[in-house]
């Protein structure tokens, strides 16, 4: 007999499979000689009690010989000879876009504009510590794209669009460890996704496919609705059949190249506003309702939102254990993000907080106009920091009262703090509705509204403020049918997970309108 069952066990329990056994035949009343078997369909924490439990979902196989449920691996195929499909961008979206061509039997040719991920560590170790950006290889631009410096958190609720199942299955294959299958909130950790991303390139140009670093788009030639070529740093220029614009939500050089060819786009929200770390024992303690955490247990996250002045305000990409780093992609200009290894240890949590904004705010009706209001508050940040991307800060209780900190909390980020009303820094209304958001999370979290919160400027990167519109059933422009715009630059997904969906959906469709 084949069960699916639940069952809920302590923190310690849940990490021992013996326990879990012996909870098991409590829980079916198996006799002594009953054989059990089980494996993982998913694991979650519910703290909604007390005490913290962990529930446990599994396949219980009962005197019957245990059958691993089959993965849907991926499958190397020499296309080395093949059609070719040209892709832009080595983010999630164009990676796993390459990887579907492969199954599909087409060669892919990636052009990113970075460097592969171990030169691009250099790069980004320069930045940390000395404040020189790389316009080209940093935390949003490289081998991997963003995804690689955003903690590898996979939780996504577009199971719709894509096959979940699948790209957790294929990250697994490249090195990611095995319970990001069957956790409910899977990540796999900013210091071992280098690892996998290196063996996801080196599977794709030993299948045929080919990836191109240093190598930025900067023009594409048009003729009868199609892009009949493009040219690579401003001199190698390529024949190409489809072309895939998987660039993410920071290449707005991208925007401005397809605004200048005509190529239709439309302005859009996005959200703006700040990171906000706490030390990490004040999250446990809220979230789990103790003073010390169950060693046994993972550091608490949180996810936050609240109506605010007719707008959403909403946690983004909280970061247990994590470092507040730069992510700005040009000089004199500041964004921050976050990230964490993949135990989250350090003592730290961090998260975006964030306000939607309306296309009523960029004052303008240019399609740009959102890319300009985003770059300007950037600008505005980098100046109050006083430059070498040092990030203007307030304690969140301060930030609340609109008053300078006479002195701040210690902070992860690594290129230092300086003191400043970020009410200076903000658009009003973001200002306005954060720190009435933050009064309202504080008396939803025990301890959050609290001085010992630093809150840093700024968080600007959520998603693009640019669509390239595509149609909805072929998934290519509007107007220029083999250019498929994709995932995150394209306004259609956001997260690893969902922009790699996006990438082998892309890949899905242009398989099939070529065989019609």
């Amino acid at each position: 007999m084949i069960k699916e069952i639940k069952i809920s066990v302590t923190p310690s329990e849940s990490a021992s499979e013996q326990t879990i056994r012996r909870n098991l035949r409590a829980y079916l009343q198996a006799k002594a000689t009953d054989m059990i078997a089980y494996e993982w369909i998913k694991k979650s924490i519910d703290a909604r009690g007390k005490s913290v439990k962990i529930i446990c979902h599994l396949r219980v196989f009962i005197n019957e010989p245990y059958i691993e449920s089959t993965l849907d691996n991926f499958i190397p195929h020499d296309v080395s000879n093949q059609n070719t499909i040209h892709i832009i961008g080595a983010g999630p979206a164009g990676l796993f876009c390459a990887l579907q061509c492969i199954g599909l039997g087409i060669k892919p040719i990636i052009f990113e504009r970075g460097k592969n991920v171990r030169e691009r560590r250099r790069d980004l170790a320069i930045l940390n510590k000395e404040g020189i950006l790389n316009e080209e290889s940093n935390y949003c631009f490289g081998e991997g794209g963003a995804g690689t410096y955003s903690d590898g958190k996979l939780y996504t609720r577009s199971n719709k669009r894509g096959n979940v199942k699948k790209v957790l299955t294929w990250l697994h294959n490249f090195g990611a460890e095995y319970n990001i299958l069957f956790e409910a909130h899977p990540h796999i950790g900013t210091n071992k996704l280098p690892q996998i991303i290196t063996a996801i390139r080196e599977q794709i140009i030993a299948c045929g496919g080919e990836i191109n670093f240093n190598a930025k788009l900067t023009d594409l030639e048009i003729s009868n609705e199609k892009i009949k070529s493009i040219t690579i740093n401003h001199e190698d220029k390529h024949e190409i059949k489809n072309l895939v614009l998987a660039t993410g939500h920071s290449a707005n050089d991208i925007y401005e190249l397809l605004h200048k060819r005509n190529i239709s786009l439309e302005a859009k929200p996005f959200a703006l506003g700040v990171r906000v770390e706490h030390p990490q024992h004040i999250i446990d303690s809220a979230q789990y309702h103790c003073e010390v955490k169950d060693s046994f247990l993972p550091p608490a996250s949180y996810s936050l939102v609240e109506q605010v002045n007719g707008r959403g305000v909403f946690s983004f990409c909280m970061c247990p254990g994590g470092i507040i780093a730069p992510a700005s992609t040009q000089q004199n200009a500041l964004v921050v993000n976050g990230w964490s290894p993949s135990k989250r240890n350090n003592p730290f949590a961090n998260s975006g907080m964030v306000v939607a904004t309306d296309i009523n705010d960029y004052k303008s009706d240019h399609v740009l106009a959102g890319m300009a209001y985003q770059n300007q508050v950037e600008e505005k940040a980098y100046k109050a920091g006083g430059g070498k991307f040092v990030a203007p800060a307030q304690r969140l209780t301060d930030f609340v009262n609109n008053k300078t900190s006479q002195t701040l909390p210690v902070c992860s980020y690594l290129l230092g703090v300086n003191s400043i009303k970020l009410a200076d820094v903000l658009p009003s209304i973001i200002y306005k509705s954060l720190a009435e958001g933050f009064k309202q999370f504080g008396k939803k979290m025990k301890g959050y509204y609290t001085e010992e919160a630093i809150v840093v400027a700024t968080e600007s990167r959520t998603s693009s403020p640019v669509r390239i519109p595509r149609d909805k059933e072929m998934l290519h422009h509007v107007h220029i049918n083999n250019l498929y715009p994709c995932a995150e630059g394209a306004g259609y997904a956001g997260g690893i997970v969902s922009a790699a969906m996006d990438g082998m959906n892309v890949a899905e469709m242009i398989s099939k309108l070529s065989k019609n």
